[in-house]
């Protein structure tokens, strides 16, 4: 058994976030010490280093807690998986192609910041978001 402390250096996770997982119902309440002390059980660990690479590939917490369901009912199957990851990643080529568009829209108005950085004029106003 191991305190929020060894856990926290061991998957390099802050306390308080073990703490707002166990609040909102990620991980079950662990066991405790006579003094009070919340005690994690290898299953936890593997549970929370789970939760923590989940959050990696970016998926939502909230992602993660319906993944987490299916898996304690062991009925977490590859297509269950492939179908949330698969929506992750269409999520993520929607932001790919919404920054791609802003950066689209910025090198311009970058390149006509760049032309005016000579200007003999200290004091000239930047308007290339004017127009």
């Amino acid at each position: 058994m191991l305190q929020v402390g060894e856990i926290s250096r061991q998957l390099g996770l802050n306390p308080q976030t073990i703490y707002f997982y166990e609040r909102i119902g990620l991980i079950p309440p662990p066991q405790r010490s006579e003094s009070g002390y919340r005690l994690f059980s290898q299953l936890d660990v593997n549970r929370l280093a789970f939760i923590s690479r989940a959050k990696a590939l970016g998926l939502s917490l909230e992602d993660i807690k319906k993944i987490l369901v299916l898996k304690d009912g062991r009925s977490l199957t590859c297509k269950a998986m492939y179908d949330r990851l698969n929506q992750k990643l269409q999520e993520i080529d929607e932001q790919i192609q919404q920054l791609q568009k802003l950066r689209d829209e910025l090198v311009p108005l970058v390149e006509r910041c760049g032309e005016k950085l000579t200007h003999p004029d200290p004091s000239y106003e930047c308007v290339v978001l004017e127009n």
